[in-house]
């Protein structure tokens, strides 16, 4: 018999896996060719091709002991190093191999942190819409999560953020770009985020972490910037995978950064050894954090999402959606042309539409969609939302 918990867990588990579990139920009715699956972030472009040759190069040439054994829980020193170096030269400035620590994806860097700093009932702040998962990876380190509302254009209401700050405030969890919205977090507003932090830091006489979730970093258009938050704030993570960058996300494999200037930084170092390996991790998978020393400043070809974007949204707006055009991620999160956006992605099955509630994000009212699908896919589906248009009578409001 499964916990209680776990039950309730069951009962309310994600829409997206939920969608994307009924998309292949479509695809046996209909064909998959007439069935258009928005609901799940998997990259569909093929990594650079360079990696299958680190693999087979480092396959051949490593000691298969030394490949793939045990490790120190933090990693490959050599690979750390690697990461460290790139970072420096990056983003201008100093870290070694200590503030670097290999883990299986950002899924799991953030459990691994949430994990070294949570104590039972500290609160950590989120900014709606988010990550849904986010809720129950803090709720695994029996913290509680802060939903602050969202704004009208996505990004973080500091008023609310400076209200919602209390003495059990431990973090605050930022992702940019974002998923769902693909909204950018600009310098200024992170430098605002930051002397929020700083102020109420010393107000409590506490610690309050920032852990900035960075698996879209380097999926950005219009020569946007994405600022690096160990810049602007001391007790900063960065939590980073190659998920979608390098289109690795079945590979678990990323890093988290400890900002150097952290209070009680070598116990945190520490700390977050242990929790990788308690939480069964151990170690981030072995092979792969030698393809990734090899592949440092490799990406996918970021233009083949900024086509699929500007193809999908600019049909959207026509039709008479509203939607702020994400200069990052690979979403777009319209607005709902209902106010209830379970009944909306509900009637969209209809058109074999698959799409993701807002209220998956703590923004009801709204609906995502992952455009990391064929260009192909993605117009001949645009027949399918204009007929989902006309139902809702949209372009004659």
């Amino acid at each position: 018999m499964i916990s209680t918990n776990m039950k309730e867990l069951v009962a309310n588990s994600s829409s997206i896996r939920a969608m994307f579990e009924e998309g292949k139920k479509l695809s046996l009715l209909y064909g998959d060719d007439n069935v258009f699956d928005f609901s799940l972030g998997n990259p569909n472009l093929n990594p650079p091709e360079i990696i299958n040759k680190h693999i087979t190069n480092i396959i051949s040439t490593e000691n298969p002991l030394n490949l793939h054994g045990y490790m120190n829980n933090s990693g490959y020193e050599d690979v750390r190093i690697n990461i460290a170096n790139f970072l420096n030269k990056k983003h201008n400035i100093n870290l070694n191999e200590e503030n670097i620590l290999m883990c299986c994806g950002a899924a799991a860097g953030l459990n691994v942190v949430l994990k070294t700093i949570l104590n039972p009932n500290d609160e950590v702040i989120v900014f709606a819409p988010f990550f849904g998962e986010y809720k129950h990876y803090i709720n695994n380190h029996l913290g509680k999560i802060v939903v602050i509302p969202p704004t009208h254009d996505f990004q973080p209401d500091l008023i609310t953020l400076a209200n919602s700050i209390t003495a059990n405030t431990k973090a605050v969890v930022i992702n940019t770009p974002n998923n769902p919205t693909g909204i950018i977090y600009s310098h200024t507003t992170l430098k605002e985020i930051s002397k929020i932090l700083d102020k109420k830091q010393k107000e409590f006489k506490t610690s309050i972490h920032l852990i900035s979730d960075e698996p879209y970093r380097e999926i950005v258009y219009d020569n946007i910037s994405v600022p690096y938050i160990l810049k602007y704030y001391d007790n900063s993570f960065v939590v980073y995978s190659y998920s979608k960058s390098l289109s690795l996300p079945g590979e678990r494999i990323g890093y988290i950064v400890t900002n150097s200037t952290m209070d009680d930084f070598e116990n945190v170092i520490q700390g977050l050894n242990v929790a990788n390996r308690i939480l069964g991790f151990v170690n981030a998978p072995s092979l792969f954090q030698k393809v990734i020393a090899n592949s440092l400043g490799l990406e996918v070809d970021i233009n083949e999402y900024k086509k699929n974007r500007d193809l999908l949204y600019n049909h959207l707006i026509n039709l008479g959606f509203s939607c702020i055009k994400p200069n990052g991620a690979f979403y777009l999160f319209p607005k709902s042309p209902i106010e209830n956006d379970l009944d909306f992605v509900n009637k969209a099955k209809d058109f074999n539409l698959l799409l993701v509630p807002g209220s998956a994000f703590g923004a009801p009212g709204y609906f995502r969609l992952a455009y990391c699908i064929s260009y192909e896919k993605i117009k001949n589906s645009l027949p399918s939302f204009t007929k989902l248009a006309e139902y809702y009578n949209l372009n004659k409001k």
